[in-house]
């Protein structure tokens, strides 16, 4: 059984209906991975989410707060917050958008340990 996809352009994502009560738009489901496009406007209101997440940056460029942390990030930056984190984008352009990958249980998964080849 096939279960590929055609691609879908960034255009295409902000193009999606925002269903009621969501900030993201819906891409794409399967098992326990959640795809959405989010592109706030002016100001980021989210909080913290109940699964761990993925953003890669689309457009755009801004600030990413995970609690008292703030980075700068530009178009193809992976970001990475855990379940139950405060965080949210800060001093975004107009364009901006993040590709947001949600997965895992609800809590978010076991903590890794570090690879020591990815360390500064």
């Amino acid at each position: 059984m096939d279960r590929s996809r055609p691609p879908l352009s960034l255009a295409a994502a902000r193009a999606l209906p925002l269903p009621p009560g969501r900030r993201s738009a819906e891409v794409f489901v399967d098992g326990d991975l959640e795809v959405r496009l989010y592109a706030p406007k002016g100001h980021d209101p989210q909080g913290p989410h109940d699964r761990d997440e993925l953003y890669i940056v689309a457009a755009g460029r801004g600030k990413l707060r995970v609690g008292d942390r703030v980075d700068p990030i530009e178009p193809g930056a992976l970001l990475y917050v855990a379940a139950h984190e405060a965080h949210r984008f800060e001093d975004f352009s107009d364009d901006f958008a993040v590709w947001v990958f949600f997965y895992g249980p609800d809590g978010g998964e076991a903590p890794a340990a570090p690879n020591p080849s990815l360390q500064k």
